[in-house]
């Protein structure tokens, strides 16, 4: 049941997002040398590789690295606006279509962040899509601490359901989900 309402939800919701995401990526554009999208090589179901499409919130020279270890002065300041909003997630509604992600699922990882693919691996976690939000996201767990991230999301296997990815969708929109910080 989980990917027709991904899908479902994911196709109606493109076109009110294509207009947001074109104002940002002009705001993008105005304001910051670069690409608009941020294209990066991100762990995903079964332990695939995909590439994860974001607005670009970074200087184009940052380092690939997680957010945690990423310092704030990488972020540029419209790409902070877009950070606090969470409309630099936008462009992952065509990932969900593809199916590569889900609204809902453990936040995916980049290829370099060994200790948290183990940890994932132990717990069954890459049965899943990886997520847009999560648990763990939600309860402001970022990536800096794998162990207590893969047992925030396996929490989530276990007990998942279409109402709590409701739940989960409505508190990262109200404001939760700060789980995902750059270092300050």
């Amino acid at each position: 049941m989980k990917r027709p309402v991904d899908l479902s939800l994911a196709i109606l919701g493109l076109p009110l997002a294509v207009p947001v995401m074109l104002l940002c990526m002009l705001a993008i554009r105005l304001t910051s040398p670069g690409p608009m999208i941020l294209r990066q090589t991100r762990i995903g179901r079964h332990e695939q590789p995909f590439t994860c499409l974001k607005l670009r919130t970074m200087h184009v020279h940052t380092r690939e690295a997680p957010s945690h270890e990423t310092p704030a002065s990488a972020v540029t300041p419209v790409g902070a606006w877009l950070r606090r909003l969470k409309l630099d997630e936008l462009p992952q509604l065509f990932n969900i279509i593809r199916g590569e992600m889900s609204f809902v699922g453990p936040r995916p990882c980049l290829p370099a962040q060994v200790e948290l693919i183990a940890a994932r691996r132990e717990r069954g976690l890459y049965a899943l899509r990886p997520g847009i939000t999560g648990v763990a996201q939600v309860a402001g767990i970022d990536m800096s601490d794998p162990q207590r991230l893969a047992e925030a999301d396996a929490a989530y296997l276990e007990s998942g359901s279409v109402l709590l990815d409701l739940r989960l969708i409505l508190a990262t929109v109200t404001g939760a989900g700060r789980g995902d910080r750059v270092r300050s």
